[in-house]
């Protein structure tokens, strides 16, 4: 699934109603200090190895500019609305990014139609947004790719309908907003649910995100189906954590039809994205990954090894 293109409509409203229990990680015009941070518990130090793969011109600048699309919660939020302060997945990674290359990864609010063209531009070095990497894009940007996420499933707190795959949905009330590629994805397997003979997915349609998951919460529907990476945010966030879980289908550890995102870099500075899929790879390895992304309930979409433009379509 396209990350992006699929955008939920909810995306803005989730972030303000969910942000409040946040403490502040920085801000359009702050970044961690270069060198050394704590990012999600996990201690990361530079390597002076990796710093010396740098571009010239950003070791002499001190930082990475990077464009970011806010809010697209967990990937990118405000830590309070209304003020500049940032968090989320794709921040705090590339602040564990910084802190193992030795400098700043300085993030600025970009509106997402306009990154590619400001990265051409020069305006910025890269970008972290929860970018899909496929083939269109990498004519003209290069990209180290850093998870894979598709659909996933969110059932009530408990799984009380013992909801692991899609085939459990069969025959069972399932919530979905309406023109996503989620709804798609149901229907698409409608036929599979007839040749095992349980009997179609009763699909309740929902105009807005929030909606699908009020159904969720009066037990109208046992499951709800939206991206995995918005999926487990609302399970670690709603409630305390207390009103929903993400089922886990281990045959789809980063989601149904999951495809790969990127920190999408300039074709102008090949070394910066050679440097960063090597701090990447140091981080993955180190477990820094893992613990940033299950900061955000989506330890899953992580991938093991930090691949160069690796897009399927």
């Amino acid at each position: 699934m396209n990350t992006r293109i699929a955008r939920p409509v909810a995306a803005a409203a989730l972030a303000a109603a969910m942000l409040a229990s946040l403490s502040a990680c920085g801000g359009a015009d702050a970044a961690a200090p270069a060198g050394k941070a704590v990012i999600a518990g996990a201690e990361v130090v530079k390597d002076q190895k990796l710093h010396d793969l740098l571009p010239e011109k950003i070791k002499k600048a001190g930082e990475v500019r990077v464009a970011t699309d806010v809010p697209y919660p967990p990937f990118e939020m405000f830590v309070k609305e209304g003020e500049p302060a940032l968090t989320g997945l794709d921040y705090d990674l590339g602040q564990a990014l910084g802190a193992k290359l030795g400098v700043r990864f300085t993030f600025t609010p970009q509106k997402f139609d306009g990154i590619v063209p400001a990265i051409q531009a020069g305006k910025f070095d890269v970008a972290m947004s929860a970018i899909t990497d496929n083939k269109e894009r990498q004519q003209v940007v290069d990209f180290v790719d850093y998870s894979r996420s598709g659909s996933g499933i969110l059932v009530a707190e408990g799984n009380p309908s013992e909801v692991t795959t899609l085939d459990d949905l069969c025959g069972r009330k399932v919530a979905v907003q309406t023109a996503t590629n989620q709804l798609d994805l149901l229907k698409e397997h409608q036929a599979a649910c007839e040749k095992a003979g349980k009997g179609k997915i009763d699909i309740q349609t929902f105009p807005k995100d929030s909606d699908a998951q009020l159904a969720l919460r009066s037990g109208k529907v046992i499951a709800q189906v939206l991206t995995k990476p918005a999926a487990g945010w609302v399970a670690k966030t709603a409630d305390d954590g207390k009103a929903f879980d993400l089922a886990e289908d281990p045959a789809a550890p980063g989601g149904y039809n999951a495809s790969p995102n990127g920190i999408a870099v300039s074709k102008d500075l090949p070394q910066l994205t050679d440097a960063i899929q090597k701090a990447l790879q140091a981080l993955i390895d180190d477990g820094t990954v893992v613990a940033v992304y299950g900061k955000y309930g989506v330890a899953s979409i992580a991938v093991k090894e930090a691949t160069k433009n690796a897009a399927v379509d």
